[in-house]
């Protein structure tokens, strides 16, 4: 056991040191929601993500991560919250037009992968100091892991409605990250949530805009305007497109309409702090880069995932959706793009900018 070298309140000191205020210790064990999980892929919920399905089998277990895995350290860095808080039925927010909204994750001056791993590795640094040939590997969110059910294990929070991990101290806004061990941890002695803490609330499943919650608790991915803004390397269908609103990349707005989410804070971390160049997105301006240029601006930040033709692809459905006539010259010029996506999307957002410059003659 590595209890000797350290006990929970060293590894939990440890945790606090390096960003993460949400720490829990779970032995490693199937995952309880693995049968939910495949049912979840069978119902085609996860759209266009077959990486999912194709690393089925290793979410069952933490040993498809590691091999020799005994424990996991599961912890919970904050981000920054959404740009306002809204209330149970307040309508959407607006931005100007030529302005795309930034999921909130997204929004600091750094990609969190780079800043959670580089504090994954410092913090396993420090666990081989007290036992050198300890094995360890640090995860956020890219390895087969079902990260929200070992957290639930582990104490840190209970699942929404939302499908979200909620915290009475920090709602959602917070990024997940584990640290499994081929070691017997100490645990804490708080058992995990028996129950949520959402009640009779219905009000992230009210606001969706894309109604992506078949029922509570299980999200159809193909619908939520962050899998379609993010993940989704096709042409949207009119009625999804109309209904992205101002989201150029992922969406906040279940977590918005949480009441948890009142108790959300601030990060401490600078890095994860949103910044005005990533919270609101020059969308003409995208449509003008190249590559060269696309990648220049968001190679060091999440928004690199959606790829050059998937922002310019949100960029003029967002600008379409604000009928931001000042972008018909940039969103004609897709017209005649080598991408069908891009010459698809244009077409239907010159129709829908034509249909609102004739309303207004």
């Amino acid at each position: 056991m590595i209890s000797d070298p350290f006990s929970f309140r060293d590894l939990q000191n440890l945790a606090f040191e390096h960003g993460f205020p949400l720490f829990g210790i779970v032995d490693a064990q199937d995952a309880p929601r693995f049968d939910q999980f495949t049912e979840w892929l069978d119902r085609g919920y996860a759209g266009d993500m077959a990486y999912l399905a194709n690393r089925k089998e290793a979410y069952r277990h933490p040993r498809g991560v590691l091999p020799s895995v005994r424990s996991l350290i599961m912890l919970g860095m904050p981000y920054s919250p959404a740009m306002s808080q809204r209330k149970i039925g307040e309508p959407r927010s607006t931005v100007a037009a030529g302005l795309g909204e930034v999921a909130a994750y997204a929004s600091g001056s750094r990609d969190y992968h780079d800043v959670i791993h580089d504090r994954l590795k410092k913090m396993i640094h420090a666990l081989r100091l007290k036992q050198p040939n300890l094995e360890a590997r640090g995860i956020v969110d890219s390895a087969p892991l079902h990260e929200r059910d070992f957290a639930l294990l582990a104490g840190l929070g209970w699942i929404g409605k939302n499908t979200l991990l909620l915290n009475r101290n920090h709602g959602s806004y917070f990024f997940l990250a584990s640290i499994l061990v081929d070691a017997e941890l100490p645990q804490s002695d708080s058992p995990p949530l028996s129950t949520d803490h959402c009640g009779t609330c219905t009000a992230c499943l009210d606001a969706c805009p894309t109604q992506a919650f078949v029922q509570p608790y299980v999200l159809d991915a193909t619908r939520c305007i962050s899998y379609l803004t993010i993940e989704y390397r096709e042409t949207f269908s009119d009625e999804l497109a109309d209904k992205t609103g101002n989201h150029v990349f992922g969406c906040d707005v279940c977590q918005q309409v949480c009441p948890w989410n009142r108790m959300a804070r601030p990060t401490p971390e600078a890095e994860l702090e949103s910044t005005d160049a990533n919270r609101l997105l020059d969308l003409i301006q995208i449509l003008g880069m190249d590559d060269v240029a696309f990648r220049e601006r968001f190679r060091k930040t999440p928004m690199w995932r959606t790829k050059r033709v998937g922002m310019i692809r949100n960029a003029m459905i967002t600008l379409a959706n604000q009928h931001c006539l000042d972008a018909t010259p940039a969103i004609r010029s897709h017209l005649t793009s080598p991408n069908a996506i891009l010459r698809d999307t244009a077409s239907w957002a010159m129709d829908k900018l034509t249909s609102v410059m004739h309303a207004r003659d």
